[in-house]
């Protein structure tokens, strides 16, 4: 009786199953605060987690030479940025970019919430395919969480593009002189391709990790491999959805260091761009041919499977501890 009861107590102290193919990525047993919360740590971990190879991406996004750049892929810019600035420069614009991580996750999950809710009281009149449900919300919360935060995402980038020589010292003097020299507008400098990158980017990150995970699901045994495929399925789906949109992503690096101090970072020679998508991907093709719309697609790449990854990641256990304490 005594082992028994132990069992039942021991049952009742788990996680609930993560491996049930109805549960809603974002869990309506939460309140709308818990969620916020949930996306908060979600975004903190996650960006603590890939800072590194997010520092070299935008690096090697912002090169607009064809021939002999300063970074020659992703391990020699690692290298390269560890000898000349030190291992702490990894991590530069990590404060702007942890209140971007920590705003836009609280903002992205509660946003989802909202719009799955909406899609689905919706479906009774206007009948949507479950499977398009996850992309449709996945892309409406990624454009309200990218305009909502997108200053942060500015500052991040700005930070992370200058060396030794100091163009901004703190984050609140980043953020006088940006409105000193650019006003409001300069805190939005390229959130045109960051909001059309982000609906398809993360409507295929949201939409393939609901695919990956039910897959994965229907061939594991209940309660085996919870974890591992949060893991999994956030990694395939970060990968697949950055790799579709990432000439948008270079497209927006390259606007958003557009300014006085345009030639004063690492990587100096970044050319003035129209405040045009289109004509600033043509730019680009032109100096630096197709493939200057993928640089830096390896480490983003890698960036990309290790964020989702870990995000959806620690979601599920933030969600989990939540609705324990509840």
């Amino acid at each position: 009786m005594a082992l028994v009861s132990s069992q039942d107590q021991f049952d009742k102290q788990k996680p609930p199953a993560d491996v049930n193919a109805d549960e809603p990525i974002v869990s309506s047993r939460l309140s709308m605060l818990q969620t916020s919360i949930a996306g908060a740590v979600a975004g903190m971990a996650s960006r603590f987690t890939v800072a590194p190879l997010d520092v070299i991406k935008i690096r090697l996004q912002l090169q607009a030479v064809r021939n002999g750049p300063k970074y020659r892929g992703m391990f020699h810019g690692l290298k390269l940025i560890v000898k000349e600035e030190g291992i702490l420069a990894l991590w530069k614009g990590n404060l702007s970019a942890e209140c971007l991580y920590l705003s836009y996750g609280a903002v992205q999950f509660l946003s989802y919430r909202q719009v799955d809710a909406l899609l689905k009281r919706m479906n009774a009149s206007v009948p949507i395919s479950n499977m398009l449900i996850p992309f449709i919300s996945g892309a409406l919360c990624g454009c309200i969480a990218t305009v909502t935060t997108y200053p942060f995402d500015l500052l991040r980038t700005r930070f992370a593009a200058q060396g030794n020589k100091k163009i901004y010292n703190s984050l609140s003097q980043a953020i006088r002189q940006i409105y000193r020299h650019e006003g409001i507008r300069g805190f939005f400098q390229g959130v045109k391709p960051a909001a059309i990158q982000i609906m398809p980017y993360m409507g295929i990150n949201f939409g393939c990790y609901d695919i990956i995970k039910r897959e994965l699901q229907t061939s594991n045994q209940p309660n085996a491999m919870g974890s591992m495929i949060d893991l999994t399925s956030g990694a395939l789906s970060g990968v697949f959805s950055k790799t579709a949109v990432f000439p948008l992503d270079v497209v927006r690096k390259r606007m958003q260091i557009q300014g006085p101090n345009r030639t004063y970072y690492v990587v100096y020679n970044v050319p003035v761009y129209s405040t045009s998508v289109l004509t600033c991907m043509k730019e680009i093709i032109r100096r630096e041919g197709l493939l200057g719309l993928y640089k830096g697609l390896t480490p983003a790449v890698v960036k990309a499977a290790c964020a989702s990854s870990v995000t959806f990641f620690m979601y599920g256990q933030t969600r989990y501890l939540l609705e324990r304490m509840k």
